[in-house]
């Protein structure tokens, strides 16, 4: 427990900490080890002072250190934590779940994080205002806090109690060491923080911030003859607004009209061979602010899986590109929005009293027009309706939040015409309810959820929704489903049940399961993979609490999964070992090992039969150097072969890092990979009214690398680059007809067409099928062999000129394109990507923000 004291005085904030007001509290020191070695004493010692006024928290931290000069003093972007560093978490609701972060590295750069499922989730995009200065001397160094109570939450009382913990990072020994001990092997955070005692009449501060902004914004590309949205350059201005408003001291309203992303960076480039859509991450600002309060993960498992990113709110659906592309006729030309416009979107958050959590996002995107350009006639199509997204989070702890009992709901709602409802939904609704329970000083836990959903449309939407790559109701050869065209809605459901033990000793586990109904569907507003399927998951692992032999770190892990469908067919089954471990010299390393039985897959056929394929083994290792060091090296490979020399997969990344003074941060990461398959789907032809399923023998090799510069002048101006080469090249040859798919003798499952049935035309690069060898081609398929060529990369100048008040300077750059060499090789990619135009984008963004 620390006692704390009202300020009688000043306090400037310096990072000295030498004004009189200081010496009214004491010192509170006594710090434990938790790294390396959890337990004993840290190498140095930490001390920390606490005081506070009607409007502010202040916090003094005097890292002592008998080698100042060792003292690590690198510079990064805020939430770099990055260097030596001291950390305060502050846990203001008292409810020993969630907390607010704040970190001071001794360069100055801050860092802050939100705090919540009682450690489990630090989000870093949480940004509040405070002022923090820090300075060395030769007894170490000092950190300076000052925390504006607007930027906590607490109740309203007479006196105050809150969860506090203090922790401090030697960079230099890689130790973290903390005020309140708790143990490595502890089930949990923020439960087990220490108590801060004697805050009194303190009132909470309601929190007005607005922040207009201002964009300019110049788009140059390759000019297009005849086409008059393509003259090569687009100038366009605007502006928008965000702001947060507390609306008592226990909820918070943020909301952004007209939001703008431009200083984003760019996804990585992908090639995506597989029937499934990719899951990118969400990297814009309001949408990634507090979003632990509104995630609603259907499946966290410790073993991985495709399933466990299915999410019911996925918030890259709002904002996305237009679903719709209007067909052209010759000489007509196009201009298409790139993205919806959110016209406006609030999240209005909370926690009362009683330990009732809520969050609260809606946002309306506008109807977006393409406009189409024909001999001098223009006209407008819509390619993406108006459209409601609504997202409502609660929570209730109860047992001082060793039981908690959650819910969630969202709705999407669309304002669509004839051409649209053929393939969107009208609405969309889905809803879960959680529980998770800990027991015996929270080392164990159960936990659940239950969850449904229904989305209503028209007929031809409700086919598109029965066909799609989710679940292809018109699969032949299923007894559990089947396509109904007269369908209006569609109604599934899904779950989770897993149990374990998160804590206490040197082992711990999990096992559960997961489903998903053929009819689930959240993919308007949320993101769900495949449904159909079941799946089972037991996980164990080992880990030391203390340095032994060579090892500072030893963790082993085993894993075994299964995965059935409705129909109750097995899927996927496969078990997988692995380790990673840590040497006394700082070095990582580890390495797993993955054998697998048979795969069927319900929907590499694109709606044709199920196809099996054999298991195989696989092997993935990596090594990391010392992370304290200015150059870092890093290594990975993976490696799979599959039965039947049915495929390869081989994975190689090497990452190089180098900070050669205190601001400038280089790294470079490449990676190869290379992968060869037997059984390739290309297209679905069609012969005397059968479909026919082709498949290919495919060599594709990919390289690519993820370019990083960092230079930060000060720990609020910095210039960052970010840039990614990206090639990838498929060969595809032994083109074949699916046969008897899931027959238990490899070779029956295809048959091989003859060089006599096939034929290439060079001048419409497709390929002719000839099925009965009558010299008459039945069915053409373009030419799948690809050569893709892309590069993007971001330069982005970022000044917070105030806390709060940011400009950014940001030019981007794209090259896309397919290469015309035909050699796969780093000169011809480099000549490829030069051959390219260039898209270029230049942006200032200009925000200030108001306190009022």
């Amino acid at each position: 427990m620390y006692t704390t004291k009202k300020l009688d005085g000043n306090i400037t904030i310096d990072g000295l900490g030498n004004e009189p007001a200081w010496e009214t509290v004491e010192w509170a020191g006594d710090f434990t080890q938790r790294q390396p070695s959890d337990g004993d004493r840290p190498s140095q010692k930490t001390a920390f002072k606490i005081l506070y006024d009607d409007k502010n928290l202040y916090v003094l931290i005097r890292a002592y250190d008998d080698a100042p000069s060792k003292i690590v003093k690198r510079m990064s972007r805020r939430d770099g934590f990055e260097g030596d560093w001291v950390e305060i978490n502050i846990d203001s609701y008292f409810d020993q779940r969630t907390a607010f972060s704040f970190t001071a590295s001794v360069s100055g750069v801050k860092g802050d994080e939100a705090i919540s499922n009682d450690g489990n989730n630090w989000d870093a995009s949480w940004d509040p205002i405070w002022y923090l200065k820090t300075s060395t001397d030769d007894l170490g160094w000092l950190a300076e806090y000052r925390i504006p109570l607007s930027q906590l939450r607490f109740g309203k009382k007479a006196e105050q109690i809150w969860g506090l913990q203090v922790s401090r990072r030697l960079f230099r020994k890689d130790e973290v060491s903390n005020w309140q001990y708790i143990p490595k092997n502890s089930s949990g955070w923020v439960h087990l923080f220490g108590e801060l005692h004697g805050v009194v009449g303190i009132k909470p501060q309601k929190q007005l911030e607005i922040m207009p902004y201002i964009v300019g914004q110049s788009n140059q590309y390759e000019k297009e003859e005849g086409n008059p949205y393509a003259d090569g350059r687009d100038i366009k201005i605007s502006g928008g607004v965000d702001g947060k408003i507390g609306i008592t001291s226990d909820v918070t309203l943020d909301f952004t009209i007209n939001p703008d992303f431009g200083q984003v960076e760019a996804d990585p480039s992908q090639v995506n061979l597989t029937a499934f859509e990719v899951f990118f991450r969400e990297q814009r600002p309001f949408f990634v602010e507090s979003k632990n309060i509104l995630d609603y993960q259907l499946s966290s498992s410790v073993t991985g899986g495709n399933y466990t990113s299915d999410n019911l709110f996925y918030s890259r659906r709002i904002g996305r590109p237009p679903q719709y592309s209007p067909d052209l006729n010759d000489d007509e030309y196009i201009k298409s929005p790139d993205y919806s416009t959110i016209l406006g979107a609030f999240k209005l958050t909370g926690k009362t009293k009683k330990g009732l959590s809520f969050g609260v996002l809606e946002a309306i995107t506008e109807e977006e027009k393409a406009e189409i350009y024909y001999a001098g006639e223009k006209r407008k199509e819509i390619v993406e309706p108006m459209t409601n997204y609504l997202v409502g989070r609660i929570q209730k702890d109860f047992n001082k939040g060793q039981t908690i009992v959650g819910g969630i709901v969202t709705s999407t709602n669309r304002k669509l015409n004839d051409n649209l409802s053929t393939f969107l939904h009208r609405e969309a609704y889905s809803g879960g309810v959680d529980v998770v329970h800990r027991t015996k000083n929270r080392n164990y836990f159960i936990s659940g959820n239950f969850l449904a959903s229904k989305v209503i449309g028209s007929r031809e939407a409700l086919i598109e929704t029965q066909t799609s790559q989710r679940r292809y109701y018109q699969r032949p050869f299923t007894r559990h489903f089947s396509m109904d065209s007269a369908k209006t809605s569609l109604s599934g459901t899904g779950g989770t049940l897993k149990i374990g033990k998160s804590g206490g000793g040197n082992i711990r586990a999990e096992m559960g399961g997961t489903y998903r109904s053929p009819g689930f569907e959240i993919n308007d507003i949320g993101y769900l993979r495949s449904a159909d399927q079941i799946n089972q998951w037991i996980w164990v692992g080992y880990q030391t609490l203390k340095e032994f032999s060579i090892f500072k770190n030893l963790n082993i892990n085993f894993n075994e999964w299964t995965s059935w469908d409705f129909s109750g067919t097995r899927n996927t089954a496969g078990i997988n070992v692995n380790s990673n471990f840590q040497f006394k010299n700082y070095w990582w390393a580890g390495f797993g090992f993955f054998p697998s039985t048979h795969s069927i897959s319900n929907a590499d056929l694109r709606g044709g039969p199920a196809i099996k394929y054999p298991g195989g083994e696989g092997f993935s290792q990596f090594v990391d150097s010392d992370t304290r060091k200015k150059f870092k090296v890093n290594f990975y490979q993976s490696h799979f072969w599959g039965n039947e020399d049915v495929s390869k997969e081989h994975y190689f990344e090497m990452g190089f890092s180098f900070q050669p003074f205190n601001a400038l941060q280089l790294s470079i990461f490449p990676t190869y990979s290379t992968y060869e398959s037997l059984l390739q789907y290309v297209e679905t032809g069609e012969y005397n009214s059968d479909k026919k399923y082709v498949m290919a023998s495919i060599k594709q090799k990919t390289l690519s690398a993820s370019i990083r510069i960092n230079y930060i002048i000060t720990p609020n101006l910095s210039l960052q680059y970010y840039g990614q080469p990206f090639c990838s090249k498929g060969v595809y040859s032994q083109y074949k007809q699916v046969a008897q798919s899931k027959d238990r003798n490899f070779g029956k499952r295809f048959v091989l067409y003859g060089d006599d049935q096939i034929q290439f035309d060079r001048e419409n690069n497709t390929f002719g099928f000839d099925e009965n060898r009558d010299g008459v081609e039945d069915f053409t398929i373009d030419n799948p062999d690809f050569n893709f060529l892309q590069f993007r990369s971001n330069l982005v100048l970022r000044w917070e000129y105030i806390p709060g008040s940011t400009l950014f300077v940001v030019w981007s750059q794209s090259r896309t394109g397919d290469s015309e060499r035909d050699r796969f090789s780093i000169p011809n990619i480099s000549h490829g990507l030069s051959n390219i135009v260039p898209y270029d984008v230049f942006l200032i963004k200009y925000t200030y923000r108001f306190r009022l």
